[in-house]
């Protein structure tokens, strides 16, 4: 069996749904085309959430990023349609997605978007000496 690229994020149930834990996810070959001049761009994308009932399954992930490949798209908008993609897939309690494109044209872009619910607060953090 051929993989294909896919929009489609499968999930599964979160493992320990009493407990706030982050997954975070690294990305490293990321590419889509940019919109002016089909000029292939190339990011690394990083994802942090804090799973609610669902967890993203990293396969279908694999493929839903690959689907990127052949779409011509700012940078702003991709990193943008990832997280509400991601996020009418699993509704996290919080997912921050970071977009970090190569420089095209001498210039480095990071584009970082984030969902929270609403009555979700971020535990504090240890600090331990």
């Amino acid at each position: 069996m051929i993989a294909q690229p896919s929009k489609n994020l499968e999930t599964f149930p979160n493992p320990r749904p009493g407990r706030d834990f982050t997954i975070r996810m690294e990305i490293p070959e990321f590419t889509c085309l940019c919109p002016k001049t089909g000029q292939p761009d190339f990011a690394t994308i990083h994802l942090a959430y804090v799973p609610d009932a669902l967890c993203v399954e990293l396969k279908a992930l694999k493929l839903y990023i690959w689907s990127f490949r052949d779409e011509g798209a700012f940078h702003e908008d991709i990193t943008n349609r990832i997280l509400d993609d991601i996020v009418a897939a699993i509704q996290p309690k919080f997912l921050q997605v970071t977009g970090e494109f190569n420089v095209r044209g001498g210039i480095w872009t990071n584009v970082i978007a984030e969902y929270r619910q609403p009555d979700w607060q971020a535990p504090s953090l240890v600090d331990l000496p």
